[in-house]
């Protein structure tokens, strides 16, 4: 499994906000996102190639009782279906970060799942990658699958008030999803940025019965690799 990067730090999205966490960040993804904050997984994918054991053993190192296995897309990986068993046997609380495009049989205490919006796409210069982002970003099967078979929630970046219509139109096609399992996040890689999407969205989650997602990691370190 190609590994970009192994390390201890704060989860600072969703329902886990401020655990203690050791995440494993696969290096490789089906998607090009527009706002992509880690291109070392995904557009240009760096790293090593690491044995189960190797990352179990650095996973252990860390010495957390939580681990995030996230990307990229860690769901690209068949290696992710044994690592999730061994790190289980260990006992650890196991966060997996996907975008729902894809299906492992994987264990799993929370599957986070963050659906793309057409927020997402590529800009034209992009090439190749806009039609096959287009056309693969949004699985809506698989995402109902992963939501009938593990605790889950669902993640959306938000940028401007129409990608809000948009996630509405979305949910209608998910009967059985709660309010409550639903985060907006807003589109942004510096607190500026951040700041200037929450004043909105943050009162629209309110009055809608969703969860507002500050994305903390960005406010405690930065956008910095390894946190």
């Amino acid at each position: 499994m190609r590994v970009a990067e192994i390390y201890r730090s704060r989860q600072g999205e969703g329902e886990l906000t401020g655990v203690e966490s050791a995440f494993v960040r696969a290096s490789g993804c089906n998607l090009r996102c527009r706002f992509c904050d880690t291109p070392y997984a995904s557009w240009t994918p760096e790293g090593n190639d690491l044995s189960v054991s190797e990352i179990v053993e650095r996973v252990l190192e860390l010495k957390v009782d939580h681990v995030v296995l996230t990307g990229g897309e860690p769901m690209l990986f068949a290696e992710l279906i044994p690592l999730c068993d061994r790190l289980h046997e260990h006992g650890l609380h196991i966060t997996i970060e996907t975008a729902g495009t894809l299906y492992l049989p994987v264990v799993c205490d929370l599957m986070s799942i963050s659906p793309k919006l057409s927020n997402s796409t590529p800009d034209p210069s992009a090439g190749a990658w806009v039609e096959r982002h287009e056309q693969t970003r949004m699985a809506h099967d698989v995402i109902k699958r992963l939501m009938a078979e593990y605790p889950y929630q669902l993640k959306f970046v938000i940028d401007e008030p129409a990608d809000c219509e948009e996630m509405e139109c979305w949910l209608e096609q998910l009967a059985a999803c709660e309010r409550s399992r639903v985060w907006l996040m807003p589109q942004g890689r510096s607190i500026e940025e951040l700041q200037r999407v929450e004043q909105w969205l943050e009162p629209y989650c309110r009055e809608r019965g969703y969860r507002f997602c500050p994305r903390k990691q960005i406010e405690w370190y930065g956008l910095t690799r390894g946190t």
